[in-house]
């Protein structure tokens, strides 16, 4: 049986876009924590209506993923000979900081193309849509979870390094937090997965009536 891995995808508005940026892990985390954020209920007047769904249910995940240099040494991998794990750290590190510096000069470029096309000594219109975003990432942990979500934080601890200082060894806590998507977002692909997710999740709450039944029958006299 092939082990799946988990993995961080970040990707572009369409499916046309450049090469999506992945971080399969090297090693699955240990463990995975979850937490559902509930909503407050309502208080006071309106405490009659504790059943009455408000704000979204949101869920967050935390989990620590390992990286190690060792196999790829042994399998003498060029990139790892020359930089250790840092190709790995820079990937995961390129998905919290806003877009690119070299997305920015293509952006640059085309101002100025722009500008020369409107006429040198002619005023901008209006000004300039600033063109750095946030990544979009997909959380992929097993067949049935594919997850939009935003990176709260990152702590990377390097543990270990070469004669160049390059990385061998790091230990990288995550948390992400689930995206509720708007229905009116143009991302097609968080909508995708967030749907999905949320069908194979109810699919299994239904599947769970099967270990149920007796049980069930048990609490209920007849």
């Amino acid at each position: 049986m092939n082990l799946l891995r988990g993995a961080l995808i970040e990707y572009g508005t369409d499916l046309i876009g450049p090469i999506p940026n992945v971080v399969i892990f090297q090693y699955n985390p240990e463990s995975l924590s979850r937490v559902l954020q509930i909503p407050p209920r309502p208080s006071g007047a309106t405490q009659r209506e504790t059943t009455q769904a408000g704000e979204h249910t949101f869920e967050k995940i935390s989990f620590k993923a390992h990286f190690s240099a060792a196999n790829l040494l042994a399998d003498d991998k060029v990139l790892a000979r020359t930089f250790g794990i840092g190709p790995q750290l820079s990937a995961l590190e390129k998905m919290v900081l806003p877009s690119s510096r070299l997305a920015g000069l293509v952006g640059a470029a085309i101002d100025a193309i722009g500008s020369a096309i409107s006429g040198a000594g002619t005023p901008p219109a209006a000004q300039p849509i600033p063109r750095e975003k946030y990544p979009r990432i997909l959380f992929i942990w097993g067949l049935t979870r594919v997850l939009p979500v935003t990176i709260d934080s990152m702590t990377i601890g390097e543990l270990e390094y070469d004669a160049a200082l390059n990385p061998l060894r790091a230990e990288v806590d995550i948390s992400l937090s689930v995206i509720a998507v708007d229905g009116c977002s143009d991302d097609v692909l968080a909508k995708g997965a967030l749907a999905f997710t949320t069908i194979a999740k109810e699919a299994q709450a239904v599947a769970n009536l099967a270990n149920t039944v007796d049980q069930v029958a048990d609490l209920i006299p007849l």
